[in-house]
């Protein structure tokens, strides 16, 4: 039940995130049906290629396409004059998204037995794989390549699920709390990761 739970949430929330951004930059419908789908399908994607998985696998989540395309459209007729509140909230429901698919994808690698190194890796790509495709397509440089910090929730995710920290249901549900909660925060008050530029100082 968890598991169809967080599945649903990070789909809802990485689609609308897609479409938000794809209004953003001005996309014709489709586009923000393409970008809103990549978003909430191409993390799982590409976590499933590496941890030995067939992509075909996401052609049997019907349901969660459905939701999909009932979340984007949603979003896609609130009147134009609501759009910028749906700006603000892009962050807000990326930070869900990451939450929920980082847990389901280490999840994913706990079930398939999977070594902690491997959980951690399926965190943070089913987390932040769909984000870094939707920012490629739409010609952004990808958040989790940022000095903000992002990628770094997964991981926190990874590690709490692959250690067996994190296993009954509540606690789960917890962890989803805690790491949308830091991702909210560090937005919010602009956390950062040390970087090291190789431009010249002028």
């Amino acid at each position: 039940m968890t598991w169809e739970v967080l599945s649903m949430i990070g789909t809802i929330a990485f689609a609308i995130s897609g479409a938000i951004v794809a209004m953003e930059e001005e996309y014709d419908i489709l586009g923000v049906y393409i970008l809103g789908i990549v978003t909430a399908f191409g993390g799982g994607a590409v976590r499933n290629v590496l941890i030995g998985v067939p992509v075909s696998i996401l052609w049997q989540q019907q349901t969660l396409f459905f939701i999909a395309f009932i979340a984007m459209t949603i979003v896609y007729l609130f009147p134009q004059k609501t759009l910028p509140h749906w700006q603000r909230w892009g962050n807000f429901f990326d930070a869900l998204g990451l939450s929920a698919f980082a847990i389901q994808g280490a999840l994913y690698a706990v079930q398939m037995n999977r070594p902690l190194s491997a959980v951690i890796v399926a965190a943070v790509l089913t987390g932040s794989g769909g984000g870094m495709i939707r920012d490629i397509l739409a010609g952004r440089k990808p958040l989790v390549l940022r000095d903000e910090i992002y990628a770094v929730w997964a991981i926190v995710a990874g590690v709490a699920v692959g250690t067996g920290i994190v296993h009954s249901s509540v606690s789960l549900y917890v962890l989803f709390v805690i790491v949308a909660t830091l991702r909210i925060l560090s937005y919010t008050y602009n956390w950062k990761l040390p970087n090291k530029s190789l431009k010249a100082e002028n």
